[in-house]
């Protein structure tokens, strides 16, 4: 067993928990799943597979996920964030047994190589294979971004190497699940863009390395700059034809169509609606009361107004 702890934010995960926690039971000396509030047998399915089992009120991802860290008081010198609908796979387990203990000091992280699983189908194409996340690190040398959306772990110091077994998100809930989830992913990823363009949050202290830093670099400096309907016709062209999101089938034409269409353009959308909400605010205190009204968040503490969801 690696000298490894598992962190899993939680509501309402009967369906995937047991398979996540089944996945790194082999290789975890410690699991800790941080729940919002679930009303389904989520707590007690943990519980009963050794997991232990923290309660606190969702915000978002970044900060349940970093309060995971802060009260967690993990003994393990390895930290793994694993989301509740994710699977570690036999060889990647195996490989994290074999090559975790041998890395040398100055080595303080660890890249996965995740696939997407749609619909009983592996998406290859369209520049989602392989998506190469940060997910492993030394013990306090990790941090999550203090973002709404499209959060990273990042490193304070230390280098990185990639582990190649395989990692999974498989999730088993239906297109509306996915269509009702994307929803409220593109609030808050409409309030990071206005966030950062009008600067009505703290900048973060550090920032992704690798493929997330390159992506959001380009998504930061180029896409967020072009009309939102041009951005979306152009970034899907490029993931369906260019990077051959054909070639994944049926499966693929819905995956692409909506994860790279229709919430690319639903997210320019609202923060096109949500700059017209603070168009007549003249001070950063009135934008952001503006935007809690708007969007059910209180942006001042970003504890969020009976949305209810999970990361």
């Amino acid at each position: 067993m690696a000298d490894l702890a598992v962190l899993i934010l939680t509501r309402n995960e009967e369906a995937h928990i047991a398979r996540a926690l089944r996945s790194v039971a082999a290789i975890a000396r410690e699991v800790v799943v941080v729940d919002s509030g679930s009303t389904d047998r989520t707590r007690e399915i943990a519980e009963s597979l050794g997991a232990r089992v923290l309660i606190h009120p969702f915000v978002n991802y970044a900060k349940q996920f970093q309060w995971g860290l802060d009260n967690a008081e993990f003994r393990a010198g390895w930290i793994m964030r694993l989301d509740a609908d994710e699977v570690v796979e036999a060889d990647l387990a195996a490989e994290i047994e074999q090559r975790l203990p041998t890395l040398p000091p100055e080595v303080a992280g660890v890249n996965l190589k995740r696939k997407h699983i749609f619909m009983g189908r592996w998406i290859r194409h369209g520049g989602r294979y392989p998506l190469v996340l940060l997910r492993i690190w030394r013990r306090g040398a990790g941090r999550i971004e203090d973002r709404w959306m499209d959060e990273h772990i990042v490193l304070s110091s230390g280098q990185t190497v990639t582990f190649a077994g395989g990692f999974a998100d498989i999730n088993l809930n239906d297109l509306t699940y996915f269509v009702d989830k994307h929803n409220r992913y593109a609030t808050r990823e409409a309030l990071d863009v206005l966030g950062r363009k009008l600067a009505l949050f703290d900048p973060d202290a550090l920032r992704p390395a690798g493929q997330a830093s390159w992506k959001r670099l380009l998504k930061e400096k180029i896409y967020n700059r072009l009309p939102f309907g041009l951005s979306t016709f152009l970034y899907f062209l490029y993931r369906y034809l260019l990077r051959l999101g054909f070639l994944d089938g049926a499966e693929g034409a819905i995956y692409h169509g909506l994860q790279g269409g229709w919430y690319r353009f639903l997210v320019g959308a609202k923060v096109r609606e949500l700059e017209q909400c603070i168009a007549p605010c003249r001070s950063r205190e009135e934008r952001l009361a503006a935007l809690a009204r708007a969007t059910g968040y209180d942006l001042g503490t970003q504890v969020s107004l009976g949305e209810g969801t999970s990361a």
